[in-house]
């Protein structure tokens, strides 16, 4: 597992939102459930076609994970695995890179290639 990048999928619309105001506060469940899902590389593809699954408008963002210190935790989850939970708004600084997450002619979504390569 590779604990220095973790990932966040959320609506264009509420990145430029967080953008503007300088931290990204979650989602609906985010909030509710107390922190914001993310996840590892490992698990992007099974958080979007469980979660995710025909959303188009979607981005994803790269995470500096050493950035966000004590407020990260790491818990486990779906089928026991380990997934990186933020107790805290993410702010904005710790997202070193964003990418669209287009959906291919299935409904599902493209994975970027500088992040995953060829596919």
């Amino acid at each position: 597992m590779n604990e220095n990048t973790i990932y966040r999928i959320c609506a264009r619309d509420d990145w430029e939102a967080a953008r503007t105001a300088g931290a990204y506060a979650g989602s609906d469940l985010d909030r509710r459930d107390g922190f914001i899902h993310c996840s590892t590389a490992e698990q992007l593809r099974g958080t979007l076609d469980r979660h995710f699954a025909g959303q188009d408008g979607l981005v994803l963002l790269e995470i500096d994970a050493a950035a966000l210190g004590a407020d990260l935790r790491w818990e486990p989850s779906r089928g026991g695995a380990v997934f990186p939970h933020l107790y805290a708004a993410l702010p904005v600084s710790t997202v070193v890179a964003t990418y669209d997450l287009p959906l291919d002619a299935t409904g599902r979504h493209s994975l970027p290639e500088a992040v995953f390569g060829p596919l």
